[in-house]
């Protein structure tokens, strides 16, 4: 839609208000001057936003409606309204809505424009965020994957191919909903420009494009603003918008605010992102944050008039393969987005809502709020066997071959698994293959025997191979989870991304043999691929030598009496996805914390329902049941979460500090540089004490620079020892160091004694310069570190 004047404004709302003149018999000039009444307009005030003139705090509950299912909208749009918003906020996810190139979806689960319309009938106004990027914890951060497909792309640049794509994107949401703005009458007050750049990069140039096509798609007339973190809006805030700035709950509001109330005396405040809890990742603890930070955060921003979008009020579900990934290094996410929020997963309201309604209570301008609407009930469902299976390995597709390694995008595949096969070199020896990269679950085969995996997470590229005959048959079997959502890593190509080699020791001399001629198979995450198969009764396969049945695709039925919400056990299960009634209800993993997914009522049928399992590694048993609850903090793996084995205590004894300094009290930024620039592959930082003299110390984020001052890339980082990590109250392991959120943080255990020390494997031979320390972000600044050494060396520490 393009409006370039008021006028062209109403005479497009006039055009498209012309259906409903000719059915209803209503003159068009009545049509006009009522839409011309409903007119509004929200904008920047002098220390406040402004509604329609009049002062309005934007009290906003942070929904996605692909998350959520459709029949189910109106009620969680009613809950948040019920708690006391005024607002929904939301993403548009781009890779949703253009699946394929240039075939655009707004149907169905991606209705956006019917979503926004109830939140209108409701009496609720809209923040809408189109991205192109959304970060979010889904699949990369909400790019389409087909990007990748041009493997010299240029991703959140001013690439002139990802630029077009963004543009046809940003018209196609404007042609949905760009009638629905407050200038037309509608419930959009504000559209978002990008999202969070300042933790990608600075370019102000590629954040003004992006802008200049909102203004192009949605007209002069709207709103527009940017959201960014304390530390780095000011890289690329553009003059022309609204800052705001996103924060988790305990932060020290003042001080998030304190820079742009300098740079912007009269701007009004916004926290456009409090983080009332946290995204699980596979393999870590279940997320959560105290309901009393969050509702003291809430009551001290509404108290000074600062405006809040709370993230999230309701979390929702990352169905089917969305859930994304963090960075640095691999951290997919689970299919759950409870988040920890007021409203659970399934539309529960927790006892955080309550608590948070009773706040939100003081601040309805005297009325009375609305009753909270009915939840819905879950229900059990018996415990029910699977009676099917489609081996994998005699249900394979036509096969493809090449010469060399192809990722999964050069197959046009986005999704699902990739199955590798060639031969073997003769290995009297055995040897060792090295998989350069596996993205992102790796199984390994060798004449159909299991070898052992690859697991992403753990960086691990490199497994033993046992003797065998020449022309053996290598099959690498690859499970593509969610593309890295967050940085730099978010260009995540999946499948294996280079090469395959086999070494040997052969009479003293190294034998390298890097491996060609592929056969390729595409296992396209579908339920039309799956269904395809061939399959039999599963009384005809007993359990292998590790107690599991065959990998492969699992079918059954259970039976609903009256159907309504469930959580369908998985804990008998490997790994792998999940379809009922062909409704993709998300990813399993037995590593949990995450052990059954929601299975909302409106998607089940009164009787016999189907559901069907891709089990990538193999059940131990093929059943399942639904449970009235879920089991989202189970957690079964066998790593510690820690970084310190048995018996390790760091030896720093003879070694001489490349800095000693100290660190002041206070938030924010600090950096100290060393004398002069010191070499080596790892970091030792040393924690000497605490300024608030307890036994705790605690980093929010951590950066090094090299000898340009410039921070070094912390993709290859990897904590090789830390003293103290705090992994039982909370997820606080000394990896949170650097994983770019500045609301998470490595925490020894209160109690334990300083010194304290972590260290870091830089991934190869630096230059150091500078350190840069973020303690946590509460106002009195816990486990903030006061005297401090910095050790480099070429080699390990001794442990």
């Amino acid at each position: 839609m393009k409006h370039k004047s008021t006028i062209a404004l109403i005479s497009a709302s006039i055009l498209a208000s012309s259906a409903f003149a000719t059915t209803y018999s209503l003159p068009m000039a009545m049509v006009a001057a009522e839409q011309a009444v409903n007119a509004g307009k929200f904008e920047a005030g002098n220390s406040t936003f402004l509604l329609n003139g009049e002062p309005f705090v934007v009290k906003a509950a942070e929904l996605h409606y692909p998350r959520i299912p459709k029949p189910y909208w109106d009620q969680r749009i009613k809950l948040c309204k019920a708690l006391g918003m005024n607002t929904i906020c939301l993403y548009t996810f781009w890779n949703s809505h253009e699946p394929v190139e240039d075939q655009f979806d707004f149907s169905g689960q991606n209705d956006l424009r019917e979503f926004i319309k109830l939140c209108k009938e409701n009496d609720m106004k809209v923040i809408l965020r189109p991205g192109p990027y959304v970060c979010a914890e889904w699949e990369m951060g909400g790019l389409p994957w087909w990007l990748l497909k041009k493997k010299d792309i240029k991703l959140r640049e001013n690439d002139s191919y990802f630029l077009e794509r963004v543009d046809k994107f940003q018209k196609a949401v404007a042609d949905q909903v760009g009638d629905l703005t407050i200038a037309n009458g509608g419930p959009i007050i504000m559209v978002q420009v990008e999202n969070e750049y300042g933790s990608y990069g600075q370019d102000k140039e590629y954040v003004g494009n992006i802008r200049d096509m909102l203004r192009k798609n949605f007209g002069d007339e709207v709103t527009l603003f940017q959201c960014d973190w304390s530390s780095n809006f000011q890289l690329n805030g553009l003059d022309d918008l609204i800052w705001t700035m996103n924060f988790g709950t305990g932060a020290n509001i003042d001080q998030q605010f304190a820079k742009l109330k300098e740079l912007r005396p009269e701007s009004p405040l916004m926290c456009s992102e409090f983080w009332s809890g946290w995204f699980d990742k596979w393999g870590a603890n279940h997320e959560t944050r105290p309901a009393a930070d969050m509702i003291e955060g809430i009551d001290e921003m509404l108290s000074k008039g600062i405006s809040f979008s709370l993230y999230m009020t309701h979390g929702g579900t990352n169905w089917g393969h969305w859930a994304g990934a963090n960075s640095p290094g691999y951290a997919p996410d689970v299919t759950s987005y409870d988040y920890d929020a007021p409203i659970s997963e399934s539309g529960q309201t927790t006892p955080k809502y309550w608590d948070l309604r009773k706040t939100l209570a003081k601040y309805y301008e005297g009325k009375k709020l609305p009753a909270v609407p009915k939840t819905i009930k879950p229900i059990a469902v018996n415990k029910f066997k699977f009676t099917e299976v489609a081996p994998l390995f005699t249900n394979l597709p036509v096969s493809k071959k090449d010469e060399n390694i192809k990722t999964m995008e050069e197959y046009n595949q986005g999704f699902g698994s990739i199955l590798y096969r060639t031969s073997l070199p003769e290995l009297k020896n055995g040897g060792v293959l090295s998989v350069n990269d596996a993205h992102d679950f790796a199984q390994v085969f060798v004449d159909g025997k299991y070898i052992g995996k690859l697991d992403r997470r753990n960086g691990e590229k490199e497994i033993t191979l046992p003797s065998c005959k020449k022309g053996s048959q290598l099959d690498i079997l690859v499970e593509a989870m969610g593309r890295i959502n967050f940085g730099r890593a978010i260009k995540d190509f999946k499948g294996i991304t280079n090469n395959v080699t086999v070494q040997e020791d052969r009479d003293g001399h190294k034998f390298v043999c890097d491996l060609k001629n592929w056969e390729v198979f595409n296992l396209e995450d579908t339920p039309e691929f799956y269904d395809s198969m061939e399959f039999f009764p599963i009384e005809k396969f007993t359990a292998s030598e590790n107690g599991r049945l065959p990998i492969g695709v699992y079918k059954g039925t259970f039976n609903v009496g009256k159907p309504s919400d469930t959580f369908l056990s998985f804990e008998s299960w490997g790994k792998g996805l999940v379809y009922v009634n062909g409704h993709g209800i998300g990813r399993i993993w037995e590593i949990g914390p995450q052990q059954t997914l929601y299975m909302p009522g409106c998607w089940l049928k009164k009787g016999e329902n189907e559901i069907m399992v891709f089990d990538i590694v193999g059940p131990r048993e093929a059943v399942s049941e639904g449970l009235k609850t879920p089991l989202l903090d189970n957690l079964q793996v066998q790593k510690p979460l820690t970084h310190r084995l048995e018996g390790e205590t760091l030896d720093l004894s003879g070694l001489k500090p490349v800095l000693t300094g100290e660190f002041t009290s206070g938030n924010g930024w600090q950096e100290k540089k060393l004398d002069m620039p010191a070499s080596g592959r790892y970091l030792c930082f040393e924690a000497v004490d605490a300024i608030d003299g307890k036994d705790n110390a605690a980093i929010a984020e951590f950066y090094v620079l090299d000898e340009n001052g410039e921070r070094l890339s912390r993709e290859p980082w990897i904590v090789d020892y830390a003293d103290s990590e705090d992994v039982k109250s909370g997820n606080r392991s000394a990896d949170k160091l650097f994983d770019l959120q500045e609301s998470t943080y490595w925490s020894t255990i209160p109690g334990d004694a300083f010194p304290h020390s972590f260290v870091i494997d830089l991934g190869g031979n630096k230059k150091i310069s500078a350190i840069q320390y973020l303690p946590r972000m509460e106002s009195d600044v816990p486990g903030a570190i006061k005297n401090f050494r910095v050790f480099v060396s070429p080699t390990p520490f001794k442990k």
